[in-house]
């Protein structure tokens, strides 16, 4: 906007990505881009970082040493994450025990708000100021119960959000309870869950409370899949979302 400048309007940082996927993390990040947020930075094990840059020159990356994100790079990860607005953890980061050992010491270490997604969420760290988005496997593997609305209801409280995915998408925080029925069959290619991640980080870096966040990233991210199923048909791909978003949100 006329008069503001970069990194004003919230900057996201990103920990994820591991040999076999260097996918998910670029498309969290364009996802939290495209939400209209200014920086998207991503942490990412040193190779997959560089295939990172090669994907998009719009994402930085912080390049880990090593082949996955590990405990000697917590210290530095939460004093990066100092610099930014909301951190999402978890988009291809693998399940090396080292790496779920680290997630939960991030979690419980920062304080920035934050979006836990994918492989984080199989790490059951205890976390708090955040939006957790699983789906339903990995609800249970987080709470060990049905993915249920009740259970949602029951797993969630005020700074700790579940935006649990499926047909009918279930936004909770323990009290408040909203149902979004925007999105359809095509989304269940692999990505879309990746690009509702960074949206709800992108969302939540520009001042959006993380209920309200939830929300939001949820309806527009269907709403994109909805535009695609009516313009293409099914096979469409998440990378597809992104072009659309900024042409849905109201």
């Amino acid at each position: 906007m006329r008069g503001q400048h970069k990194g004003e309007n919230g900057k996201v940082l990103i920990m994820g990505g591991s040999e076999d996927y260097a996918g998910a993390p670029a498309l969290a990040g364009l996802a939290a881009l495209r939400s209209g947020c200014d920086i998207a930075v991503i942490a990412a094990p040193e190779k997959t970082a560089y295939a990172i840059n090669a994907c998009s020159p719009d994402l930085i990356t912080k390049k880990l040493q090593g082949t996955v994100l590990a405990t000697a790079h917590v210290p530095m990860l939460v004093k990066l994450a100092e610099e930014f607005d909301c951190v999402l953890i978890g988009n291809g980061l693998g399940t090396a025990t080292e790496t779920a050992d680290a997630v939960r010491m991030l979690c419980e270490a920062i304080d920035t708000p934050k979006v836990i997604d994918a492989d984080a969420i199989k790490a059951r760290p205890q976390a708090r100021n955040c939006i957790v988005t699983p789906h339903a496997r990995e609800f249970e593997l987080w709470t060990g119960k049905k993915a249920t609305k009740a259970n949602a209801v029951k797993a969630s409280r005020r700074d700790c959000i579940t935006l649990l995915k499926g047909p009918v998408d279930i936004i909770t925080d323990g009290k408040r309870v909203t149902e979004n029925r925007t999105g359809n069959d095509g989304m269940t290619v692999g990505g879309t869950g990746d690009v509702l991640a960074g949206l709800c980080a992108g969302l939540v870096a520009q001042g959006r409370p993380l209920y309200a966040a939830a929300c939001e990233a949820a309806r527009v991210n269907g709403l994109a899949g909805d535009f695609l199923l009516a313009e293409t048909g099914y096979g469409f791909l998440a990378s597809d979302l992104l072009g659309i978003i900024p042409r849905v949100r109201e």
